[in-house]
């Protein structure tokens, strides 16, 4: 990140001080995007700065521009490319909404799709109509992922009929390829060396897969933790989150990664069943997924209520691996079709991988969004979050 340079921005308004920003939705998710250098290059400032912006901590968010929910307490902070395969640099930060923390360690994909939006319409990229592609160097994960967006009269589209489930409406798709992402975090698709571990943990052993592409992510059986998989967020009970935690740690202290951040990511899978969806009641049957899957994620950790892009290519890309939890719940899928059952509904998600020798190569993993610019102007922060305190 390329910020000021400065331990304060300098334009500021009696005792507070603005900050140009855009309000993007993206996917089933929204966030707040900066430049990056509008902000500090000290991080314990840049820190305090986002969290004075988004009202955090606070389970409302009511002195800021948070949402209030995980899906909605999200930051986009886009650069000047430091590779020269890329057309921007994007930094994610997930800002929690009851703790002082801004956590760095994941990506989002429905972000992702925003930012591809937000590359169009602020010319960070060469435009071309009637499709711009974007190349988006993620610098959580240290990988480039492909974006293909629809342009029309220069700007990044909006109007279309792809429907996006947890989203209301419809509008243009935004393409997606994570396929070049595999070991962001942990330098291996696989990371533990295997398509299935057996995790030890407080609950017992338990059967998983750690799957290294879009985000970390740790697969296990539902029914591991007393869930049968399609339950709704008001459902996972203080024991449940327990018994997720007990795996995410385990699957953190194989890799010899620290156990406190949001990675892996647990997902819980199972095969798939009918339910309403979460979002609108509207009826999932059985046969319209290959899989259920659920997330867990956040700080504190609270189930999602739709999906996450970047699990979704992550799981597309475990379900065509034999072998793995995925696979092992899934139906017989074909890799240019991989419908997840999640919280909201339906995500169809496109993956293809290849043996390469003992491991495997992911060539693709591409899903769908859609995403629209909500609002830009300055917002307002308290000068005094700028500030060291005495003695700091």
């Amino acid at each position: 990140m390329h910020g000021s340079g400065s331990d304060t921005l300098s334009d500021q308004t009696g005792q507070q001080t603005r900050l140009p920003f855009v309000l993007m939705r993206g996917g089933t998710s929204k966030a707040v995007f900066l430049r990056g250098e509008n902000l500090p290059d000290d991080r314990e400032l840049r820190d305090s700065l986002i969290l004075s912006l988004f009202g955090s901590p606070d389970p409302r968010q009511v002195d800021g521009l948070g949402g209030a929910d995980l899906l909605t307490s999200k930051l986009a902070i886009i650069d000047t490319p430091t590779r020269n395969d890329a057309d921007l640099d994007y930094t994610f930060a997930q800002v929690s909404i009851t703790e002082p923390v801004v956590d760095y360690d994941i990506n989002c994909g429905n972000i992702s799709a925003a930012v591809a939006a937000f590359a169009v319409d602020e010319a960070l990229v060469e435009v071309e109509e009637p499709l711009t592609r974007v190349r988006i160097h993620n610098t959580n994960t240290g990988r480039i992922l492909i974006a293909e967006v629809i342009v029309v009269d220069g700007a990044a589209a909006v109007e279309g009929s792809y429907v996006v489930h947890g989203v209301p409406g419809s509008g243009a798709p935004i393409a997606l390829d994570f396929g070049q992402t595999a070991g962001g975090v942990t330098g291996s698709l696989l990371p533990s060396g295997h398509v299935m571990d057996v995790l030890e943990t407080d609950i017992g052993p338990v059967e998983a897969t750690i799957l290294d592409v879009a985000n970390l992510t740790v697969f296990f059986p539902a029914t591991a933790v007393g869930l049968s998989g399609p339950e709704m967020p008001d459902q996972f009970d203080p024991e449940h989150l327990a018994a997720i935690a007990a795996v995410k740690e385990a699957a953190a202290n194989l890799l010899g990664m620290t156990t406190d951040g949001l990675t892996p990511v647990p997902a819980l899978v199972s095969p798939p069943t009918t339910y309403n969806s979460y979002a609108t009641g509207d009826r999932v049957e059985a046969e319209w997924v290959d899989l259920v899957a659920r997330v867990v994620g956040g700080r504190p950790p609270v189930p999602h209520k739709a999906y996450p892009g970047t699990l979704a290519a992550c799981t597309g890309v475990a379900a065509v691996i034999p072998g793995t939890t995925v696979h092992g719940v899934a139906n017989e899928v074909a890799e240019d079709s991989i419908r997840i059952g999640h919280t909201s509904g339906v995500m169809p998600v496109r993956a293809r991988v290849e043996r390469d020798g003992s491991d495997w190569r992911v060539d693709e993993a591409v899903y769908h969004r859609t995403a629209r610019r909500l609002a830009e102007g300055t917002a307002l922060v308290p000068t005094s979050s700028l500030q060291r305190p005495a003695g700091g």
